[in-house]
């Protein structure tokens, strides 16, 4: 496998993308990627760092702000993880200074009856992003290949066609102008414990312990053996699959964000041009005056 073992770069953390990008075609063993790695900013202390992270946030929000302006191409961000992997901080630290205007984050919890009652991309499909706007889901129609497959809810003929049904969805989305970016935030199963007994120790974290991550818990072997295959197979050129090394949140967030500037930094987006000269408008100072253009011989 080409992506995750290549050699890493300048902090802070450029080459991210060339680093944990699954090549189209590429084999993953998801054991043989370091979840404490962090090669690509392995020195520099706690200051140093958030230095960084700060200045790739004040990136991105700027680039937010040009997608939003030219209103040509739309970005999805699809990020998939293991519980306790940390969708939810990925999320509310890289994204945080984004403009809420230009930004929506949808969470896919277990689906309705109502979704249930239509295919599976339906309650997928009205969510994707329209011109300008980036949406991040917090799990996706993933989940609909990953959980059918290992709790068996439908049989193998399902959830093995639904890989194509994914395939052509993304290529459509791609064709029609999304950019799409799709991570896997990979903790081992020692950290899994750590911070699942952390919730268990704070009252104020009981709300998000779920006594059924449990049972997910001991199919772990089966997870990721699942996880495997399905990104071996949905990783396209026009949709790749970034497997992050997410014991250390820090170091995950660095590259979750030098990734999403990097991704948009490619774009070349430029801002609108007005079809009138600003040279020519003059803003009238009396109280019930207009803006006019002014007038010359």
């Amino acid at each position: 496998m080409g992506g995750p073992f290549q050699s890493g770069g300048e902090m802070p953390v450029a080459g991210a993308r060339e680093r944990y990008m699954i090549p189209e075609g590429a084999k993953l063993r998801l054991e043989e990627i370091d979840q404490n790695e962090k090669e690509l900013f392995s020195e520099g202390g706690k200051d140093e760092r958030q230095t960084h992270f700060d200045q790739l946030r004040d990136e991105l929000q700027g680039l937010q702000k040009l997608l939003y302006a030219e209103d040509k191409r739309r970005v999805l961000v699809v990020i998939q993880a293991m519980d306790t992997g940390g969708k939810d901080g990925c999320v509310k630290h890289v994204f945080s200074q984004v403009d809420p205007q230009g930004i929506t984050v949808k969470s896919f919890k277990k689906p309705t009856e109502a979704e249930l009652a239509r295919d599976f991309l339906w309650r997928i499909h009205q969510h994707v992003p329209r011109n300008g706007k980036i949406t991040v889901f917090n799990r996706s129609h993933y989940e609909d290949i990953i959980a059918v497959r290992v709790k068996e809810i439908y049989g193998e003929k399902t959830w093995k066609r639904r890989y194509q049904h994914v395939l052509d969805f993304e290529r459509m989305l791609a064709e029609e102008g999304t950019v799409m970016v799709k991570i896997f935030l990979h903790i081992s199963k020692d950290e899994q414990k750590k911070r699942l007994q952390a919730r268990l120790e704070n009252p104020e974290k009981y709300w998000k312990f779920n006594p059924d991550d449990l049972k997910d818990r001991k199919q772990w072997k089966q997870f990721m053996s699942a996880y495997e295959e399905l990104i071996e197979r949905t990783s396209t050129a026009h949709a790749p699959w970034y497997v992050i090394p997410s014991n250390r949140k820090w170091y995950r967030n660095l590259c979750v964000a030098r990734i999403m500037v990097d991704t948009l930094k490619e774009l070349k987006m430029s801002y609108p041009i007005p079809d009138w000269d600003p040279k020519e408008i003059v803003i009238d100072d009396e109280e019930s005056g207009a803006s006019s253009f002014n007038e010359k011989d």
